[in-house]
């Protein structure tokens, strides 16, 4: 479990393709505080270390994972938002935050509006599930951002100079796609009246 509040950015080191798989190796600042099988959000993905060095560690994605992320488009000096797990003695600062990518969307609009910035993203629903409300939660990229302008098939999100600065949002840009996680909570109400519904 994330609380979409990132610790800092990565940069992809190396690539490499095993079938169906991908492993990622990536380096930052706490590399040596990281353990075989802990989990890291990446972008907003869950991924399991399964290799460390002094410099790096190396995770692996599955074809699934490459389908419904980003994570295909990577290169070697990509910049990846990082989160390790919550602690349960912690604060939760943003919201609950599973590592589960629903969907990418693609950016459509930045604007700069004195000092803060406004993005505006499109995505395709799947399901009844994949919703936005106003003033609610979603995780983009990982960052736990709160919705504004809620459309059926876009959202906006407001973004501080801190979380500009500190994450890849000052990457992104018209065209960019993004990781999409839905607020759970949304996810679970939504799917309990598609079930009164259809009573």
């Amino acid at each position: 479990m994330f609380s979409g509040i990132v610790e800092e950015t990565a940069i992809v080191s190396r690539l490499e393709k095993d079938r169906e798989n991908l492993h990622i190796s990536l380096g930052c600042s706490f590399v040596n505080e990281l353990s075989i099988d802990q989990s890291i959000s990446h972008d907003g993905v869950c991924l399991t270390v399964v290799k460390k060095t002094d410099k790096d560690y190396t995770v692996t994605a599955i074809q699934e994972t490459l389908l419904k992320t980003n994570l295909g488009q990577w290169k070697v000096g990509s910049k990846v938002n990082l989160e390790r797990s919550v602690k349960a003695d912690g604060r939760l600062d943003g919201h609950m935050v599973q590592g589960h990518v629903d969907m990418t969307a693609v950016c459509r609009e930045v604007k700069e509006v004195e000092g803060s910035w406004y993005y505006r993203f499109e995505y395709e629903p799947l399901t009844e599930e994949h919703l936005t409300v106003e003033k609610g939660s979603v995780s983009v990229n990982g960052v736990s951002l709160t919705v504004v302008n809620s459309r059926d098939k876009s959202f906006q999100v407001a973004i501080i100079p801190y979380t500009y600065e500190v994450t890849n949002f000052h990457e992104i840009q018209p065209g960019t796609i993004v990781n999409i996680e839905f607020d759970i909570i949304g996810k679970y109400i939504a799917r309990i009246l598609k079930q009164q519904v259809g009573k």
